[in-house]
């Protein structure tokens, strides 16, 4: 990857007046950082401002909600998108989750002010309160059909929620500790969960049973994901017939982002592993990209792509900065990434440039969600950000 490249957080209003400036740097690993200045000399007709940047740094394009800078000395380059708008008033806490349902037109968000919502996900007005986790909710999820919720606490309960009247439907109770990710198979008749006890679980919604503990890693599962498996992975086979109820779990794999360092790969249905690698610090996000290529995000910054058919050594490893990297979400081509430091990036193959979403100004973003050309984020500053993708 190329040197990072940042940008004032709230740039976009700073240079929509005459004169106003806002600061840029490079980050070139293991060199010193360059800094430097956009200034606004003026607002054309179109209402686009007019930009200058100062010596080392040039404006390729700007509209109003977007601006691509380069660095020609690093050979660096980014793309900044500013949010389309911001929805202050879901929560007045930290947002820890957010997800987006199917269709679109609702988002889903938890928060350290101990409520969980539902919103209309085009003006951000509230819903829905759903209310009986016991302590924080730390994930929450869509099921496929939108119209179903899956949550998970620090109470060690996950439960499901009818979106249209709040009512929680199903308790499931089994874990020691807290949950800390959940997945949905297929269409969500079996659901997985990751918790601070070290196992990840299979359950029944239908009958709100545990139907096997999937995997026992001594140790707090962070991150957990679901992926269709290639013709190519063996995945092994179950030591004993798996029960009727398991729906969806064959030829897929299941991935875990553990606290101790080690990634897990094994088969959804066979519970056999497939690889353990180990990172250098504690994983706290995965996806899977393809049906043998996956992602992984660890406490100290780096991002680990692999290749299931052969992971003991990464495909690449992309480091952007030393904050923790806080979620992964497959996109396009390519993925979208946020960390602890306010950064959250989409890195597409086709494009020789990073397009960061800017905004949150040095405060975590926690959790990414899209929907077609929209993408909204969650972040500690209380704030859900929708950026639009036509923007660029």
């Amino acid at each position: 990857m190329a040197a990072p490249l940042r940008i004032q957080s709230d740039w976009a209003q700073a240079l929509r007046k005459d004169e106003g400036e806002a600061w840029l740097s490079c980050h070139p690993p293991g060199k010193p950082s360059l800094y430097g200045s956009l200034t606004c000399q003026g607002i054309g007709l179109d209402g686009i401002p007019e930009v200058t940047a100062s010596e080392g740094f040039i404006v390729n394009e700007i509209n109003k909600k977007s601006i691509h800078i380069s660095c020609p000395k690093e050979n660096a380059s980014s793309k900044f998108l500013a949010p389309y708008t911001t929805f202050s008033r879901i929560h007045t806490k930290s947002i820890t989750c957010l997800d987006i349902s199917s269709g679109g037109g609702l988002g889903v968000s938890s928060s350290t002010d101990g409520t969980m919502k539902i919103w209309q996900a085009s003006n951000g007005e509230l819903r829905r309160v759903l209310e009986g986790h016991v302590f924080d909710v730390n994930c929450c999820r869509f099921f496929p059909s939108g119209l179903v919720v899956l949550s998970g606490g620090m109470d060690a309960q996950l439960k499901i929620w009818s979106a249209e009247d709040a009512s929680c439907v199903v308790t499931f109770k089994g874990h020691k500790g807290g949950i800390l990710d959940t997945a949905i198979v297929d269409r969500g008749r079996n659901v997985v969960s990751g918790s601070r006890d070290g196992t990840a679980r299979l359950w029944d919604c239908g009958r709100s049973a545990c139907l096997g503990v999937l995997a026992d890693c001594g140790s707090s599962i962070n991150g957990v994901a679901v992926g269709a498996a290639d013709n190519s992975v063996n995945l092994g086979s179950p030591e004993q017939m798996p029960s009727e109820r398991e729906v969806g779990t064959e030829a897929k794999m299941l991935l875990l982002a553990r606290e101790d360092k080690k990634l897990q790969c094994l088969g959804l249905q066979s519970r056999q592993p497939v690889f353990l690698f180990i990172g250098s610090d504690a994983f706290n996000c995965c996806t899977f990209l393809s049906g043998f290529l996956l992602l992984a995000g660890t406490q100290d910054g780096n991002i680990y792509q692999l290749d299931v058919r052969s992971p003991r050594a990464p495909v690449q490893v992309i480091h952007r900065s030393g904050a923790p990297v806080l979620s992964l979400l497959s996109f396009r081509d390519g993925f979208i990434a946020s960390q602890g430091d306010g950064s959250c990036f989409i890195v597409q193959q086709d494009l020789d440039y990073v397009t960061e979403l800017t905004g949150a100004d040095c405060d975590p973003v926690y959790k990414v969600a899209t929907w077609e050309k929209q993408i909204y984020t969650c972040c500690r500053d209380g704030l859900v950000r929708r950026y639009q993708l036509s923007d660029l």
